[in-house]
């Protein structure tokens, strides 16, 4: 404005006049900018506009191709063949092979043909409208159109064409978590049973549920074998009721270790002054002062006095221990000490047991708290632990309630809560406990402690704490009675081993059993039964060898007959195949009772039975099973998990990690739940957040630590899983962004189109360069795309991943870097501008629903059949996504569509 000032005088009105034009016409386009952005649809009106460019908009259920269809070169020779000339060639010749694709050398006949890949490449490409470039060839959207059709139409057919020549292999074993799930259903315990197998590798669609990868050795039926012996045992009982320990603990008892060391402070303060009684009284009302102060740990405080003292608690000589007693601890009817626990995760109220507490069966414990206010503040939470320390190397703490629990009750009317845990999925335990001597170094002693986990504040009050080990609440317990139960042939031991084996074999094979079959376990109970205490461990020794059966383990398909004068065709799934793909996929575990039932009875074919069951199964909280392993492997969870920023960090803490860990899955659940759109995983207006997460986020009233759905203002910035924290955290590079790393998870994980594999001897950014290190990020990233060998690779991810700069490592939004205003801003192959987050969103929305929704159906289907997709199931996709846009893109309806598919019910 200084050189605007010195040209244009206020006194000179040919100066003055096109100033005041100028600063018009700045007003003027500012106003129409804001007014073009003003009239642009909403990103949840872009969901209708883009479903109405949809290609499955009009399409119509396609008849089954002939049994000998013909490819339709006419069409190729007369339309598409002149159009790929004239638009492609000049690129994809014989003067140049860009990509290293030719297309004027290509196999139109795509029935028959070797080039059906490259078409697939070709047809991706226009679809997208990614070629050809703008400054290199034009493609009318007409022509664009008919050379789309015509590939589709081509593509489907001679997908159908390879599907007849007969199923794919779907024969693989339980993964890790679906034998863990199994076990859980089978004996009715919610444990860990496979927690000493190792984990699972991926395939290359990131699933770890794939037939080319679950393959077992010798050694690992040995595993399984040991692993189902110890499951069976730990499941059933012998001889009477164990004794109940008790041990019941008040808060007077607790502080009792901690009085003294404040008596011992006035004592030596009365001595100190006694000879000056003011200057005593002076010291002992600081102290009094003292003692009711407030602490930022675990404290006591006396009601009656309002005396105070910090809790501590030492390991060495065990002197904080309560010995148990054989009769159940009563809870006093009044009380004048609590322990009071601050909103502080490091907060440490210790319960120490000593060394008798039990190695099976439920530790319950029963703690009388309550808030410490009673006004309208949220109500604080409390979680429970398990831990021990031995030495000052060797401790453990383990966190064993599974989900915070609500401390609602006020202060004057206190309220009993509980936490009942298996002792023995503790581990691990203290491995002294049985050897070493209390009060002496390494300790035996083992411990409970009581943590506020409260995200933001809430102090809780506890005054009594009785805890009961083990606790049985029926003998034998309800574990026990599902493998051993009631039969009036009790007395008869061959007919009752009879009946309980062929009513598990039932369960754990999946499958009517064969009397062969059920006639070889008997033999091998006759066998054992002498050698063996008790009927009962001679069964559990039969039943061990059926949990480590391959007819368990594996999930198997009857192979079709044929024979050279009869080639392999689909082949329908029997009823029970049904029944275990449909549980596998929805509860990754077996069929329940009333599914085995509709398979043994063979209703389960018919369409309305198996929709009925597919809504039953949807409603059962098992699909959270679903949920968390479906959403892991889809979007590479692991990621998170491994995620380990340094410690004291800033924003950062355990409670957040647990929240971004559980984000993605909230909100697939509930998106499941509701079958809404798949397109809300673009954008949508509402969030899935906890109070830890909400605070991340900057959402205001959201308290407590449980998942709920919280309303957003419409903006861009949060909503849907593209800016989601935990996702965005783990595709960064602490302390920065890696917009990379973003782009290849977005193409890979959301949109199903993973870029291709680096070229060898690919440059590195070279940071010593002083020219490079004063670069921002994306600058860095535009220089080493500008290399010959990165170009090809860069020039199709780093826009994408661009996008999310205005986030930083840890998924906060930013504006600035470094003091430099953030550029999120980049265009994709085809020259269309990438402008941020908002940009991102809206060209999916608009532009790519069809290629989303294809890659949901098409990640849900590889993990609903536990194989890789191949070119055969190409027509099959495009079916099911083609029901699934014209039905509104709800996930539900997407996994029902999966479900009524001949591609799911066939081997």
């Amino acid at each position: 404005m200084n050189d605007v000032n010195t040209r244009y005088s206020l006194r000179d009105n040919k100066g003055f006049l096109p100033l005041i034009a100028w600063l018009l016409l700045a007003m003027c386009t500012a106003t129409l900018h804001t007014s073009v952005a003003d009239e642009r649809p909403s990103l949840e009106e872009l969901k209708a506009v883009g479903a109405q460019k949809s290609r499955f908009k009009n399409v119509q259920p396609s008849a089954e191709p002939p049994a000998h269809p013909e490819p339709d070169l006419a069409e190729f020779r007369e339309t598409i063949g002149p159009i790929l000339q004239q638009a492609c060639v000049d690129c994809h010749g014989p003067g140049a092979q860009e990509g290293n694709v030719r297309i004027d050398t290509l196999d139109p006949d795509l029935l028959s043909g070797e080039d059906v890949d490259w078409w697939t490449e070709v047809f991706a490409a226009i679809s997208k409208g990614e070629m050809p470039p703008p400054d290199e060839g034009e493609l009318t959207d007409e022509d664009r159109e008919k050379v789309v059709n015509w590939l589709a139409n081509e593509m489907q057919v001679a997908s159908t064409v390879r599907r007849r020549s007969g199923g794919h292999s779907a024969f693989r074993r339980m993964t890790r978590y679906e034998y863990n799930y199994a076990l859980q259903d089978l004996l009715g315990l919610p444990w860990d049973f496979a927690k000493d197998l190792p984990p699972e590798s991926h395939s290359e669609d990131g699933f770890q549920n794939s037939s080319e990868l679950l393959h077992m050795s010798v050694s690992q039926f040995e595993t399984y074998h040991r692993i189902a012996r110890t499951a069976l045992a730990r499941a059933t009982v012998r001889g009477q009721r164990p004794a109940v320990r008790h041990w019941g603990v008040s808060m007077k008892d607790v502080a009792n270790f901690e009085w003294p060391k404040q008596a011992k402070e006035i004592e030596k303060v009365t001595k100190q002054f006694k000879d000056d009684p003011a200057k005593q009284q002076e010291e002992l009302d600081k102290l009094d002062a003292k003692f009711k102060q407030s602490h930022r740990g675990a404290y006591f405080r006396e009601l009656s006095t309002g005396r105070t003292a910090e809790a501590t608690w030492r390991y060495q000589g065990a002197k904080y221990a309560f010995a148990p007693t054989d009769s159940p601890a009563e809870f006093p009817e009044s009380f004048d000490t609590v322990a009071v626990l601050p909103a502080n995760r490091g907060t440490k109220l210790i319960v120490e047991l000593g060394n008798q507490v039990p190695d099976e069966g439920t530790m319950r414990v029963r703690v009388r708290a309550s808030r410490t206010t009673s006004d309208d503040s949220p109500a604080p939470s409390m979680q429970m632990l398990f831990g021990w320390q031995a030495s000052n190397e060797g401790r453990a703490l383990i966190r064993v309630s599974e989900q915070d629990t609500l401390i609602t009750a006020g202060p004057d009317e206190p309220a009993i809560y509980q936490w009942d845990f298996p002792l023995g999925e503790i581990y691990p335990r203290n491995s002294v406990r049985k050897t070493s001597p209390m009060g002496v170094t390494p300790s035996p002693s083992e411990y409970i402690r009581l943590a506020n986990s409260t995200a933001s504040q809430g102090d809780i009050q506890v005054d009594y704490v009785e805890i009961s080990a083990p606790v049985y609440d029926q003998w034998p317990p309800a574990s026990h009675k599902k493998i051993f139960f009631d039969s009036k042939n009790a007395d008869d031991e061959p007919a009752c081993a009879r009946e309980i084996i062929a009513a598990f074999m039932h369960r754990a094979w999946r499958r009517t059993i064969s009397e062969d079959e059920l006639d070889r376990k008997l033999k091998l109970f006759d066998t054992l039964r002498p050698q063996c205490n008790s009927f009962e461990e001679a069964v559990t020794e039969v039943l061990a060898t059926i949990l480590s059966s391959p007819h368990f383990l594996y999930i198997a398909q009857n192979q079709a007959d044929e024979t050279p004068e009869t080639p392999p065709e689909r082949q329908p799934l029997s009823p029970h195949e049904l029944a275990t793909r449909l549980s596998m996929f929805l509860w990754c575990s077996l069929p329940d009772e009333e599914l085995l039932k509709l398979a043994d009875s063979g209703q389960l074919a018919d369409s309305q039975t198996l929709t009925e069951q597919v809504q039953r199964m949807l409603a059962d909280p098992r699909t959270e099973r679903f949920a968390k392993q479906f959403v892991h492997q889809w979007l590479d969870l692991q990621l998170l998990d491994f995620l380990n920023i340094k410690q004291n960090v800033r924003g950062f803490d355990p409670l957040l990690k647990e929240a971004m860990q559980h984000e993605p899955i909230a909100l697939f659940h509930e998106v499941l739940k509701h079958d809404e759109s798949v397109l809300n995983f673009i954008h949508t207006d509402f969030a899935m957040a906890n109070e830890r997460l909400a605070r991340h986020y900057g959402l205001k009233g959201v308290r407590g630590n449980h998942f709920r759905r919280v309303a957003l203002d419409g903006d861009f910035k949060l909503g849907g899983i593209l800016t989601q924290a935990g996702l965005l955290a783990m595709n960064s590079d602490w302390p920065d962004s890696h917009p990379l790393k973003r782009g290849v998870w977005l193409l890979e994980s959301i949109l199903n189109d993973p870029p291709p594999p680096p070229p060898p001897a690919v440059p590195q950014i070279d940071l010593a360069d002083p020219e490079i290190a004063k670069m921002t990020l994306k600058e860095r990233i535009e220089d080493h795309r500008n290399h010959a060998a990165c170009m090809s690779c860069h020039v199709k991810i780093d826009p994408w991943g661009i996008a999310f700069e205005n986030y930083d490592a840890l998924g906060r939004w930013r504006n600035e870097i470094d003091g430099k205003p953030v550029s999120a801003s980049s265009e994709l192959f085809n020259r269309e501008t990438l402008d941020g987050m908002e940009g991102l969103k809206r060209f999916l929305l608009e532009n790519r629903q069809d290629q989303f929704v294809g890659a949901m159906v098409h990640k849900l289907t590889t993990y609903a059949l536990g194989r890789p997709l191949t070119f055969a199931d190409r027509a099959d996709v495009d079916t099911i996504t083609a029901e699934v846009r014209t039905r509104g893109d709800g996930l539900a309806t997407m996994i029902q569509t999966i479900i009524a598919s001949e591609l799911f019910q066939t081997q």
